[in-house]
């Protein structure tokens, strides 16, 4: 059986800068149902063949890249504030930045 999900999730732990993955699976840690160990984030990943939300961002990609744009899939919920966001963690740096300018 292949192991990939956690070389993937030990390379998740280390982009926002945990400790590491969690040993074991869910709560079976004794330290956090997280995947990852660290202080402030609690971090689910998800390791699959295909996302429809990823197949979305496929598609907008090169429209983006087009324009000199970041691919950024925004997603809500109808009766819930606010709204989650998509992108990928190559872009996550600089879309902060976009961000920080905005509220300046």
């Amino acid at each position: 059986m292949s192991k990939t999900w956690k070389t993937r999730e030990t390379a998740v732990a280390r982009f926002f800068g945990a400790k590491g993955r969690t040993p074991l699976s869910g709560g079976n840690s004794g330290h956090t149902r997280s995947d990852t160990l660290h202080d402030e984030l609690f971090i689910e990943h998800k390791h699959r063949v295909k996302h429809a939300v990823i197949n979305l961002w496929d598609r907008i990609k090169p429209l983006a890249r087009k324009e000199g744009k970041l691919p950024v899939v925004t997603l809500s919920v109808k009766g819930r504030p606010g709204f989650w966001l998509l992108c990928h963690s190559s872009d996550l740096t600089a879309i902060a930045d976009q961000c920080e300018q905005a509220r300046r």
